[in-house]
Formats: C-alpha cells, structure tokens, sequence
C-alpha cells in the first residue's frame, strides 16, 4: 500500500524530500544522536493522533487499524504525551 499526500505526492518521496531539506540545512554536519528515534516519534504522533480522531478515541480500533497490539498503544499514548480524551473531541 502506497500513501499518496493530497498532491498526489507519495508518503516516501515527501519524506525524502523533507529530509533532503533537513540534511541540506546541516551545511555538511552530522544531524544529533538519535535520528532515528527523534524521527519516528514526529512521525508516529500525529499519525496516532489522527487514527484516534477518526476512530473517535476508541483505542481497540485505533490499534487495530494500526496492526498493534492494544497495550502497545497505550504505551505509545503515554510516552508520546497524546492525551486520547482530546482525540474523542477533534
């Protein structure tokens, strides 16, 4: 399955594309530690967020649109401070 942004633009080459950006802005420094980790939880918030908001909260159907484990994303919740009460609301 294949993302596609509204411009028709795929989710791999917005995401390339933003992070040719990131890399250019470095001016030939290396990015901090983490990359990885600090990436995939921009990427992972909102993605939760708006899985919460179009299942109005519900947290079994978040998950299993996500294909996680319902525990799993009650961790992810907590760590990455999403308050699913505001998720019901949006």
């Amino acid at each position: 399955m294949t993302l596609n942004a509204p411009s028709s633009e795929n989710l791999p080459t917005s995401v390339e594309r933003c992070l040719a950006r990131y890399f250019d802005d470095l001016e030939g420094m290396n990015p901090p530690p983490n990359l990885h980790e600090k990436i995939m939880a921009q990427v992972e918030k909102p993605l939760i967020e708006k899985v919460l908001r179009h299942v109005r909260g519900n947290q079994l159907k978040a998950a299993e649109i996500l294909g996680i484990n319902r525990n799993t994303l009650r961790k992810k919740i907590s760590v990455l401070n999403i308050d699913p009460k505001k998720q019901k609301e949006k």
